[in-house]
């Protein structure tokens, strides 16, 4: 770990290390397999001459090679790539060696039958990606989800001054702030979860020339979409180039990114929170919050959040940006770059654990939130004006804005001054004083 170039996988190992599974070199070997594998599969049950004497019972042999793939089974393959020099060309040659090993030889010349290495690349890539979503970021997303609505509900009663251009405004309650980011979180993972998960399946050129010259009788086209939707899961593209157009995918990515632009804005809000006292953090034995000040307990979780935030953003823009253009039916440039997924999910499931660690460390000052209310009487000149508007005082607004704007130390005293100035019923101006910084929070 300590020789990692990437902090993915050293510093933050143990944060990241669930997305090995989906998104290491392993993962993507082990899973090239396992659809070469259903590829097979799929072959034997259409009426190929070559395939008809196939034993189904060897079916379970076969999917075993994926369920009890290894490491040893992946040093294997990388072996063999070294001859080859080809990735996919290297799982071919591995699945023939175990078609001997199992008995089967004859028909180990059916193993990638037909295909190109971007019909493997191009459903294993999307297959593994969907599996991380539903695996370990929408689980994630939920838990986060989950500890903001606790927070919302906790404090919804807690009033709060607001600020709009950095200076204050219309009360608000701190649960109804966290409303918000619960709010804009929801909705996205709502268009998130509606992005399909896309493949790419047709052969060189996406046409199923090499499968149609030699079976021309068989309807390949929807051979294809059975394939690509009954053993993986996933829908197929219909038109394609050698690969695949990527647009789902960048919509994926585009997605997670809208979700991480909410979370830098809800940790730069707390951050600031925290810097005004509205919340406390609580202290961990022997954590050090600054080399040279020992008083310090610095808001590192949501520095650390809004950093690696961040860095997943501008991974995702370029990925969304880059995959879907290639020139004329293939170039290579997808190729590396799809390699690196990895690496904007793995900072993304840093920043959603730093921003979890960090709402856990949080406490309330709301001795703080009411002294900053009280300082602020001026904010319920907005309630008094439209008031009197309601009555009919002529002017309103420019009376309140002759007392309040540009002035300090406006409190109860100056506003219960001014309302008794005003020239309107007894009952009136009890409803004017009634009106508080603390209770004039509005509904939501």
């Amino acid at each position: 770990m300590l020789r990692a170039i990437s902090p993915i996988d050293g510093r933050y190992h143990s944060k990241t290390k669930e997305l090995q599974g989906y998104f290491s070199e392993f993962a993507l070997i082990r899973y090239r397999v396992f659809v070469e594998i259903q590829y097979f599969i799929a072959l034997t049950q259409h009426p190929l001459p070559q395939l008809k004497e196939f034993d189904q019972e060897k079916v379970d042999q076969l999917n075993n090679i994926f369920e009890n793939f290894n490491q040893q089974d992946a040093i294997e393959i990388k072996e063999i790539e070294k001859t080859t020099n080809h990735d996919v060309k290297a799982v071919e040659y591995f699945l023939k060696k175990q078609f001997d090993r199992l008995g089967i030889s004859e028909y180990k010349e059916f193993i990638h039958f037909g295909l190109t290495s971007q019909d493997i690349n191009n459903t294993a890539t999307p297959l593994l990606t969907m599996h991380a979503m539903q695996e370990v970021y929408f689980p994630m997303m939920k838990e986060l989800l989950g500890k903001l609505d606790e927070m919302a509900n906790e404090w919804s009663g807690i009033p709060m001054l607001a600020r709009t251009h950095g200076q204050p405004a219309s009360p608000t309650t701190l649960g109804k702030e966290i409303r918000v980011f619960v709010e804009r979180v929801e909705n996205q993972l709502k268009l998130l979860r509606q992005v399909p998960y896309m493949a790419k399946f047709g052969g060189a050129t996406g046409n199923f020339n090499a499968h149609y010259v030699t079976y021309p009788s068989i309807n390949w086209k929807s051979f294809g979409n059975h394939f690509v939707e009954e053993f993986l899961g996933l829908e197929r593209q219909q038109y394609t180039t050698q690969i695949a157009h990527y647009d789902n995918l960048a919509a994926l990515f585009q997605g997670i990114q809208r979700i991480n632009t909410i979370l830098i804005d809800f940790a730069r809000d707390v951050w600031t929170y925290i810097s005004m006292e509205y919340f406390g953090q609580k202290t961990i034995k022997g954590e050090i919050g600054s080399s040279a000040m020992p008083h310090k307990v610095n808001p590192i979780d949501f520095e650390n959040a809004e950093g690696n935030l961040g860095m997943a953003n501008a991974i995702f823009a370029h990925l969304a940006a880059k995959l879907p253009i290639s020139r004329l039916q293939r170039d290579l440039t997808d190729s590396t770059v799809l390699r690196n997924i990895g690496v904007p999910m793995g900072h993304t499931v840093i920043a959603i654990q730093s921003i979890l660690k960090g709402m856990s460390k949080l406490t309330l000052n709301a001795h703080k939130l009411d002294a900053d209310l009280e300082k602020n009487w001026m904010v319920v000149a907005e309630a008094i004006q439209n008031i009197l508007r309601r009555e009919a005082y002529a002017n309103p607004y420019e009376a309140l804005l002759n007392l309040t704007r540009g002035k300090a130390n406006i409190g109860r005293t100056e506003i219960h001054a001014f309302i008794e100035e005003l020239e309107i019923a007894p009952a009136l101006k009890e409803e004017l004083k009634g009106i508080t910084p603390q209770n004039y929070v509005g509904i939501y």
